[in-house]
């Protein structure tokens, strides 16, 4: 977040309530310079080339320091806050409130470097309040300038001349520096194994290494649980072929109730009795019991046996699609494995030859493909004026 700046609060002249004086002796002071030291080093020898140029007293400046702060266009000096995670993940006093410590201390001894125009001047990394934090205050300047003095204060053109170029209101030089920052602090958050949540950002934000390589990870989340839903269904099929193989028990356990029950066994003809009357009394309504049973198993069966025959395919279908899943999880993974590779790389790179030498390589290199676009587009236009 960006801070109005309060060096008697940063600097712990004075105490706010939120702060646990106990442990304050773990905060780290890394510079504490006077604002108008800085101003006189940065501005002196300027002010003093222009001062001579003018022919007219109105137009002297006296104090740059006072000119600034009384100024409607620019600030004294800008602060940045940073901190990881909160109060529930990253509390100052536990193990992972030590780890947001080092994380934050290694990202701001490469600040300077990265922030050449942005010239720091009160650093201090707080471990005495909720989470540790750190504050950055800076004046940013630019140097060559042909309006008023050659350096002056300009939080526009410093960033500028650091390679951020300002396009639409939402993508000014200010909301790119700070992307940039977040991503120098993601990148050393990655080596201590911490990963970067965007709550409330844009995918706009991020590098596209890191977009490729979110997108990775959902693609592969979204298969793994359509993997685990394809594996529901093969259970389920399972158990609805284990459900047929019943039916064929129980098939087998009626074929031994028709050899042994009374209930389907002819009993002895009566002596005396006709055979018509038999026939009629015992036969017959023993046969219709039969064809009823006939028919109830008849059907079961004929049921049950399509019903595997299509549990089958299904089953061999699933099985399939599992596979097929497997392997596509497996190669995306692989991918993100070269993708966290190549993030790394590339973090290494930029903290190793620096923004502006990487940053000046890629447009260098984009310059070259863009030429060799045009001139392949410029040769299939002249071959197809020479055909037609």
């Amino acid at each position: 977040m960006v801070g109005k700046g309060s060096i008697n609060h940063n600097s712990r002249k004075f105490k706010a309530e939120n702060v646990d004086g106990s442990r304050t002796r773990f905060n780290i002071d890394y510079i504490n310079e006077p604002i108008k030291k800085v101003y006189h080093e940065l501005f002196d020898e300027a002010l003093e080339k222009y001062n001579a140029k003018q022919t007219r007293k109105d137009r002297i400046i006296p104090d740059y320091y006072e000119k600034i702060r009384t100024s409607k266009q620019e600030k004294v000096f800008h602060e940045l806050i940073l901190q990881i995670g909160d109060k529930d993940n990253m509390a100052c006093g536990t193990e992972n409130g030590e780890l947001a410590k080092e994380v934050l201390n290694e990202y701001y001894l490469g600040f300077q470097a990265r922030n050449p125009n942005l010239r720091v001047f009160s650093a201090h990394l707080h471990m005495d309040e909720a989470t540790p934090h750190i504050h950055i205050d800076f004046v940013p300047f630019t140097t060559g300038s042909k309006r008023g003095l050659e350096t002056r204060v300009s939080l526009k053109q410093a960033l500028a001349a650091q390679g951020f170029k300002g396009g639409t209101r939402f993508d000014t030089e200010w909301t790119q520096w700070v992307a940039n920052e977040k991503r120098e602090l993601a990148a050393v958050m990655e080596r201590y194994g911490i990963e970067w949540e965007q709550k409330g950002t844009h995918e706009k934000h991020l590098s596209v290494l890191d977009y490729k390589k979110r997108e990775r990870e959902k693609e592969i989340a979204a298969l793994e649980t359509e993997l685990a839903e394809k594996r529901d269904e093969l259970h389920e099929v399972q158990l609805r072929l284990e459900s047929a193989d019943t039916a064929q028990a129980e098939l087998s356990r009626i074929e031994v109730l028709l050899e042994n029950s009374p209930d389907y066994a002819l009993p002895e003809p009566p002596k005396l009795m006709s055979a018509k009357t038999y026939r009629e009394r015992f036969v017959l309504p023993l046969l219709e019991k039969l064809k009823a049973l006939v028919r109830t198993v008849l059907v079961s069966c004929f049921k049950a046996w399509d019903k595997v025959a299509l549990l089958r395919g299904e089953n061999e279908e699933l099985e399939k699609e599992n596979r097929r899943l497997e392997k596509v999880i497996s190669s995306l993974e692989e991918k993100t494995d070269v993708l966290h590779k190549q993030t790394r790389d590339y973090a290494l790179l930029r903290r190793v030859f620096g923004n502006a030498y990487v940053d000046g390589l890629i447009a260098e290199a984009r310059a070259k493909e863009q030429n060799s676009n045009e001139q392949t587009k410029n040769r299939k236009e002249k071959r197809y004026e020479q055909q037609h």
